[in-house]
């Protein structure tokens, strides 16, 4: 039973602390709507997302209106358009239709314009990858993602090494927005099927038809928490972060119910990861901040980060029977504004930045780097991650921005994705090693079945 003083908090969360829902994606299998015919699959496509997802955005208004508590983003997910593009190609006109069903339904990001190839790609997939900054230039809503590495497969070079390339390219051909279209693209090791956050939402094909995950967040709430428990021994510090990731993922479990049960599609799953914005009072970094460490980045950083991540994974996991996405902590630069500001003094390096994704959810993400760093260097950016995951048998992934025509500065993407400093990397060249090619294998204890 819900009483008046856990009304009272919750509300204090969503007014002071930035508590919100940061997304409710739906996700939509596509697989019935594969046919010989480019026009005929288009077509059916376009009907069955409108027909899933036509009352999605109003739905969620009417929830978040209901409870009172803001739910920010509204996404769809799709089946891999590699998949069900393989017999007729031309994958950019279902690129175009997905951005027309998420104009038409008003969403505000369609993901899925995802190839699969951690083990290896057919002539048609890498025809797809090819097709990706296209794609992405032409579409205003549309996400894709790339899985190129695996715990059970290792990591397939070809494919590190043409996505190098592919980010390039999307950069050159979205250089009048400041590259954005590489923030809509991500390149991930151990890929899950169920991730309700973009650039790499896609619907798995062990999915439902159609299903409803929802991506919570409230970095402000946890910060705040934290202040109340200044000078406590860390074992404190932990219990306390349960305690809140408990109640937040609460919120994100009554939305998900309500919200499959309105628009009659299956509960997915809740992703009870801490995603910040730009706003500040929003941010990660400032978490990490008040458990101790003086400037994120700094020694420490991946300690404290540790004990975040894990005491948001324990507190998540006893408020919801399905938790599921990617469930952690994130560290996009460009999106949170401690951050930021630790880019900006030269504090928080890429090199610190790796080795906190060796803990946290995700990888190297929201990153701008100079305009004119190499396909190679982009490429060992994401072997060095992929490797993490795999290595790790967990998930990882890149998203970086090489802003084209910019190699210092900042650049600024607006709304969710915020500002970002163009960090100096290391550039000497990793060029042997990419154009080896071939695979990583898989280390040894993925061979237990």
């Amino acid at each position: 039973m819900i009483n008046a003083n856990e009304v009272v908090e919750t509300n204090k969360m969503v007014s002071f602390e930035h508590l919100d829902v940061r997304t409710v994606t739906m996700g939509i299998s596509l697989l019935d709507c594969v046919s010989d015919d480019i026009d005929i699959l288009c077509q059916r496509v376009h009907d069955k997302i409108v027909s899933k997802a036509k009352n999605l955005v109003k739905v969620c208004d009417d929830i978040a209106n209901e409870i009172g508590i803001p739910i920010v983003n509204k996404r769809i997910s799709v089946t891999p358009v590699s998949i069900i593009t393989a017999r007729t190609g031309d994958s950019i006109k279902v690129a175009k239709v997905l951005d027309e069903c998420a104009d038409e339904i008003g969403v505000d990001f369609v993901g899925g314009y995802t190839a699969l190839v951690h083990k290896g790609m057919t002539e048609y997939e890498k025809k797809f990858i090819e097709s990706i900054p296209a794609a992405l230039a032409c579409t205003k809503k549309v996400c894709s993602s790339v899985n190129i590495g695996s715990t059970k497969a290792g990591i397939n070079m070809d494919a590190v090494a043409l996505m190098g390339k592919i980010i390039k390219e999307t950069a050159y051909l979205t250089r009048e927005n400041d590259s954005i279209g590489c923030a809509k693209l991500v390149v991930f090791a151990n890929a899950v099927e169920d991730n309700p956050f973009m650039a790499g939402a896609f619907h798995g094909v062990g999915e439902n038809d159609c299903v409803i995950n929802v991506g919570v967040s409230g970095p402000g709430v946890v910060e705040e928490a934290l202040k109340h428990v200044k000078g406590e021994n860390l074992t404190v510090v932990a219990e306390t972060i349960k305690k809140v990731a408990y109640k937040i993922t609460r919120v994100g479990q009554l939305v998900a119910q309500e919200a499959s049960k309105r628009l009659d599609a299956h509960f997915g799953i809740i992703d009870l990861s801490l995603a910040p914005t730009p706003v500040k009072g929003d941010s990660v970094a400032h978490i990490l901040e008040e458990i101790g460490v003086d400037v994120v980045g700094g020694y420490g950083t991946t300690a404290a980060l540790a004990l975040l991540n894990d005491a948001v994974k324990k507190g998540g996991i006893m408020a919801s029977s399905h938790v599921g996405g990617l469930s952690g902590a994130f560290i996009p630069v460009s999106e949170d504004i401690g951050m930021i500001e630790s880019a900006q003094k030269g504090v928080l390096t890429l090199e610190k930045l790796e080795a906190m994704t060796a803990i946290c959810s995700v990888g190297l993400d929201m990153i701008a780097i100079p305009g004119d760093t190499s396909a190679d260097v982009i490429s060992a950016m994401i072997a060095d991650e992929s490797a993490i995951g795999v290595v790790n048998n967990k998930t990882t992934a890149v998203r970086v921005i090489p802003v084209y025509g910019k190699n210092s500065g900042s650049v600024s993407f607006g709304g969710l994705l915020g500002t970002a400093p163009i960090m100096p990397i290391n550039q000497t060249s990793p060029s042997r090693l990419i154009e080896r090619g071939g695979r990583v294998p898989a280390p040894i204890w993925s061979n237990k079945n």
